[in-house]
């Protein structure tokens, strides 16, 4: 029993890390911080966050039903809500998306939806 916990626990650390990326920004020991500004950011869950998640997170295979990548699938509120401080922290730091980047309009709408309290609106 605990070789398969241990495996499963180094299965979903491997996982996560194909998932990430190296961030190559520059400053700071070549690590960037992402400052959001939540002045008009558009804060809507299904009008503005949730069409990010699907076209991001979902169209690259890292965050889709049965995922064990990260905080495993963001298909639906329930899920991303539950894993709001992993996801601010790794748009923050600048490690997520993986193969692709957001725009800062997309950062400060899923970062300030999520310092408002995440509301499912």
């Amino acid at each position: 029993m605990k070789g398969f916990i241990a495996a499963l626990f180094i299965f979903s650390i491997v996982s996560f890390l194909s998932c990430t990326k190296t961030n190559t920004g520059t400053g700071n020991g070549g690590n960037t911080s992402f400052v959001p500004n939540c002045n008009g950011a558009a804060t809507g869950f299904s009008a503005n966050v949730f069409p990010i998640f699907q076209s991001v997170c979902g169209q690259s295979n890292c965050h889709n039903t049965g995922s064990v990548n990260g905080p495993g699938p963001l298909t639906n509120h329930a899920q991303i809500s539950a894993a709001t401080s992993n996801i601010r922290a790794a748009i923050i730091s600048g490690i997520m998306p993986k193969n692709t980047t957001l725009t800062a309009a997309q950062k400060n709408s899923i970062i300030c939806w999520i310092d408002a309290g995440a509301a499912n609106n």
